[in-house]
Order: C-alpha cells, then sequence, then structure tokens
C-alpha cells in the first residue's frame, strides 16, 4: 500500500457510523423530490429539502426543461466562452438581473462555481476579504482562491465586523462577502447595518441568496430586496438548486463588474455552459414566482405554524426566522441516532455534526416546502416531538 493509500485507509468514521446501523447519507430516493418520496420502498415525508417552493416536480416546470431539450439538445458541448451560449442563457441572464434589480446577470454551472469563480475574479493581492464565520463552504473556498488578505467576522456580530473594517487601509478595496440566510441554523443577515459599516469604510458588499431567493420579497426577489437594500448592496448571487427547482446559479451586478467576471472568472471560462434543459426549468420557475405570490405566502404561514411549535413543545431552534429550523441537539451520535428513529417513523430530514457544524452545535435541520401542508407538519411535529423526548433533548 502507498503512502497515499495508507493514509487514506485510516478514515473509517463512515464504516464505524454503519456498523452502528446511523449511517445517514447518500440515502436513494426512488420518486420525485417532493413533499413525500419513496426510500427503499418506503414513502416518507421530506422535511429536507432545499426545494423552498416545491418547484422540482412542477408541470410547467418539467415541460420547459423537456421542450429545451427538444430545441436545443442535451448539452452545450463547450464553456459560454467559446461554443456554448445560447440564446436562451442571455434571455435568461437579462430576465434575472431585471428580476433582482441589476443592470446585468451571469449563468454559471452551478451555484458553488459562482462563488469560486467571482471572489478571485474581483480582488486582488492589496485587496480585502471579509467574511461571515458561518459562510457558505462555496464562498471560503473562494477566498481561497483570492490573493487577497482575508478576514472574518463573528456570526452577525456588527461590532465583530467594524474591528475587522479598522484593520483594513482605506484606500485599498474591502469585498465584504455574507450569506443572506445562512443554510444550517436558518438565520438573516443585518444587511441594513452591514451596508451602513460598508458605507463609513468605503467596502462593496456580495450578498449570497442561495437559501433567500424565491422564499424573501413578495415575489422571492431575496433578502436584499425584502430589506429593501438592493441598490447599496454591490453583487447578489444564488443558486437554481433550491426554489428554482433546477442546477446552476447566477451572479447579478453592474455591467462594468459583469464584464470583469465574464472574461477573467475561471469557473466560468473553464467549465461546459449551464445545459438547455437546466436553464428552461429556471426559466418557468421564475415565472412561477412572479405569477403565483400565493405559493410563497402559504410557506410563511407554515414557516411561523412550525416555528411556533417547536418553541411550544421546548425545542431549541436558535434565531431562525425562515423555512430552515435548527433542531439542536449537541452531541453528534445522539444527532444520527435521532435521525434513524425519525426516518422510521416516516420523516426524512437532515443530520447536521461536525465538522460542519461544532460538535457541541449539532443539530437536525428540519426545512419546509410550499408543497407540504398543515397536517403534515403536524404530523412531523408530533412525531419530534416523541423521539426528542425519548432522548430526553425535550
Amino acid at each position: 500500500m502507498g503512502l497515499l493509500q495508507d493514509r487514506l485507509s485510516r478514515f473509517t468514521t463512515p464504516q464505524e457510523l454503519k456498523a452502528k446501523g446511523i449511517f445517514p447519507y447518500f440515502r436513494a430516493i426512488s420518486s420525485e423530490q417532493d413533499c413525500e418520496v419513496i426510500i427503499e420502498g418506503k414513502k416518507v415525508l421530506m422535511f429536507g429539502s432545499n426545494s423552498y417552493l416545491g418547484l422540482t416536480n412542477h408541470p410547467k416546470v418539467k415541460e420547459a426543461a423537456i421542450e429545451a431539450v427538444k430545441k436545443y439538445g442535451t448539452g452545450c458541448a463547450g464553456s459560454r466562452f467559446l461554443n456554448g451560449s445560447l440564446d436562451i442563457h442571455e434571455e435568461l441572464e437579462a430576465k434575472l438581473a431585471k428580476f433582482v434589480g441589476k443592470e446585468d446577470a451571469i449563468l454559471f454551472s452551478t451555484g458553488f462555481q459562482v462563488n469560486v469563480g467571482v471572489i478571485p475574479a474581483i480582488t486582488e493581492r492589496n485587496d480585502y476579504i471579509i467574511l461571515d464565520e458561518r459562510d457558505h463552504a462555496s464562498i471560503i473556498e473562494g477566498r481561497r482562491l483570492s490573493m487577497a488578505t482575508y478576514y472574518k467576522f463573528k456570526h452577525n456580530d456588527m461590532d465583530s465586523l467594524e474591528q475587522k473594517l479598522k484593520k483594513c487601509d482605506i484606500d485599498r478595496v474591502k469585498l465584504i462577502v455574507v450569506d443572506g440566510v445562512f443554510s444550517m441554523e436558518g438565520d438573516v443577515a443585518p444587511l441594513h447595518d452591514i451596508v451602513k459599516l460598508a458605507k463609513q469604510y468605503n467596502a462593496a458588499i456580495m450578498v449570497d441568496e442561495a437559501h433567500g431567493m424565491g422564499v424573501f420579497g413578495p415575489n422571492g426577489q431575496g433578502v436584499c430586496y425584502a430589506q429593501g437594500v438592493t441598490d447599496d448592496i454591490d453583487l447578489i448571487m444564488a443558486t437554481f438548486s433550491k426554489s428554482f427547482a433546477s442546477l446552476g446559479g447566477f451572479i447579478a451586478t453592474d455591467k462594468a463588474t459583469a464584464n470583469v467576471i465574464r472574461h477573467s472568472a475561471r469557473s466560468f471560462i473553464f467549465s461546459a455552459s449551464a445545459t438547455p434543459a437546466a436553464v428552461g426549468a429556471v426559466n418557468a420557475s421564475l415565472d412561477i414566482m412572479l405569477s403565483e405570490p400565493e405559493r410563497i405566502q402559504h410557506l410563511w404561514d407554515l414557516t411561523h405554524f412550525a416555528i411556533e411549535g417547536f418553541r411550544n413543545m421546548g425545542c431549541e431552534i436558535g434565531n431562525t426566522s425562515t423555512p430552515i429550523i435548527p433542531l439542536f441537539i449537541r452531541d453528534n451520535e445522539k444527532t444520527f441516532r435521532v435521525t434513524k428513529e425519525l426516518f422510521e417513523e416516516g420523516l426524512f430530514v437532515n443530520p447536521v455534526v461536525s465538522p460542519a457544524v461544532p460538535s457541541e452545535d449539532t443539530l437536525i435541520r428540519f426545512s419546509l416546502m410550499a408543497t407540504h401542508t398543515k397536517p403534515q407538519v403536524e404530523y412531523a411535529l408530533e412525531k419530534i416531538e416523541k423521539v426528542f423526548k425519548k432522548y430526553n433533548i425535550i
């Protein structure tokens, strides 16, 4: 055995969890991604999806994907930079820019590629990047690819952010990058306060709207729109794998910034362009967001109902105010065991354990979709209360 294989063979955590019967990952779904799914022949309620508007199985979205394949084929066989640009790419970019209130938008093949490509493309060696400590992994990877100096501030702590800004040269470029909605805890960035500090210290702001787009605002325009700060945010990104029911992502910004990104972001230039089916699905999902605001309102009605229910039963749910509801367990193995028992009760939820979070902050991530019904949420509350009491969590 070589040195590499010898080192890698010592990673045995998955095998140990499987031996205990509590390995919770890579559970194969044999049905559509909806509020109910089939796993191992068993129907369970899905409370672990990012499809907040429940559009992945919407007839109009599926039909749009099919029609795009019929017209353009299954792939583009190249990058947008060369032979992979379609008219539907450009049409969707214009539509998304208008939707979020920016001059221009650029489609990427995944949301991860947006952050990995944009951050190093617009920052240089003498610049500064300032991140919230709970920013998404894609933001962290984008920062690592940049030559800029890096600072991290405490989560949603404006005093900590200001301390980092004070360390920066006032005449150098400073880029603050935050999630609009934090994907594990479900809390929201205080963008008004961040904008105030950015203006005071001459900094630019980039907001990752992956979990806010489709959820916040009257038609799902995102947290920036809902907080009324769109004009003060320099770059807005979002993914297509959540509310847009597809795959990919985009960055929206001013034309000058977009021009630089189009010609220098390596994850854009050197990746095959988004497939016709993915683009068609996003386009249809956006139309539904604009035409069915009642879908978003139902999601919020369920969110308020579920949050109240969890608080009433004594669950620790942190500062969430979104369809992402963290149920803190604060023990790695207990989190796995609870996940397994909830599955046996007919609920699919996601365990979040170290190193994704500190071991003392492990949690069950419970997320809602607009296609859930109130009785389904009531059933979930009942089963979670039963299992949590068994494990002395509440």
